[in-house]
């Protein structure tokens, strides 16, 4: 009683909780907050200094007693207490407009496929700790095909490849479920690691994270007939342990993420192989999605399409999709109980 009482003064929440960002909608709001998952805390008392951008720009800037730290990893949390924080920040964030003082959402999380119950659990926990009084799972490829308006209940095979930064989720979805899958551990954090590994092996300097990621972005390009685009980058040098400035290209780029990009494309290449025919069939007559941050790299549907020879599309705002997709299920959960996965206890949330 007491919790629905708390829970009719609460917003209830779809939140996507990603390795790089976090977005969260609000029932009836649409999308109100999109930050980095990273958070400062200051060792000294345990206290958090930042969430969200503001921490993201005191990555690799701290002091000893200052850290600036990413509670998930690979899409799945690796630090319960951090990631508790985080939550707990945002959803008093959107309800601090309201005159909920103590809110209780019922709260829409997605997760990546393959996560193990622990994992699952963790994800689960840290929400109910942060405040919520209901959590219901949803499977991050399921949540981006609800938000790229994909009629998932249909009996016609639907593909879609989300790209995120931990993980990236291939799913092939009929009858309003995932008919054949697979996820890995390659996606954009990896590919910014190769290029801080391409840049030290052939120019003896050391990236950091942050100008990988930039780099990637402004000037990335997975496609040999792209257009060829240079950018400067400045990094520390191997050597003489100075700052130094170089000019690397398009190209350079390619050839340093071109092991990490074949890995999706095969796994994609496996997923259709496992299924069945009749999909298949769907599939070439509609095309498959791509969704998440990643599927903005310049050619990466081209190169998709022409390996695996069906159309590729990236979806609308790639980097919400998933989110919009938790909204979508969040303004009528009753009826998309069978979305949901099935908790480690073998209930519903």
């Amino acid at each position: 009683m007491i919790k629905k009482f708390f829970g009719s003064l609460s917003t209830d929440l779809g939140i996507d909780i990603g390795t790089a960002n976090t977005l969260v909608y609000a029932k009836e709001k649409g999308i109100v907050i999109n930050e980095p998952s990273v958070v400062a805390i200051n060792t000294r008392n345990d206290q958090i200094i930042a969430v969200g951008q503001d921490a993201k720009q005191m990555i690799g800037k701290t002091p000893p007693h200052i850290i600036a730290t990413e509670p998930l990893v690979d899409g799945v949390v690796s630090d319960f207490e951090v990631a508790e924080k985080m939550l707990k920040h945002f959803i008093d964030k959107v309800h601090r407009e309201t005159f909920s003082v103590f809110p209780r959402p019922r709260v829409v999380i997605s997760i990546p496929l393959d996560i193990t119950e622990v994992e699952r659990k963790a994800v689960e926990d840290a929400v109910v700790s942060a405040g919520a009084r209901e959590v219901f799972l949803l499977e991050e490829p399921m949540a981006a095909a609800v938000g790229a308006r994909v009629p998932i209940e249909d009996s016609t095979g639907n593909m879609i490849v989300d790209i995120g930064a931990g993980t990236t989720s291939i799913a092939v979805i009929s009858l309003g479920g995932i008919v054949a899958s697979r996820s890995l551990r390659s996606a954009g954090s990896e590919l910014n690691k190769d290029i801080i590994n391409y840049v030290r092996d052939h120019f003896n300097i050391l990236l950091g994270e942050k100008t990988a990621e930039d780099a990637k972005i402004f000037i990335g390009s997975v496609h040999e007939n792209n257009e060829r685009i240079e950018a400067k980058v400045r990094g520390r040098d191997m050597i003489s342990g100075l700052p130094r400035e170089i000019i690397i290209t398009s190209d350079h780029l390619r050839e340093a993420m071109n092991r990490s990009i074949q890995t999706i494309i095969d796994n994609v290449k496996l997923v259709i192989e496992s299924t069945p025919p009749e999909l298949v069939a769907d599939i070439y007559e509609r095309g498959m999605l791509l969704s998440g941050g990643t599927s903005l790299l310049r050619g990466l549907d081209k190169r998709i399409s022409e390996a695996v020879s069906i159309p590729v599309m990236v979806v609308d705002d790639p980097l919400t999709v998933v989110v919009r997709g938790t909204g979508i299920v969040l303004e009528d959960i009753e009826a998309a109980s069978d979305l949901f996965v099935v908790a480690a206890d073998g209930l519903s949330q």
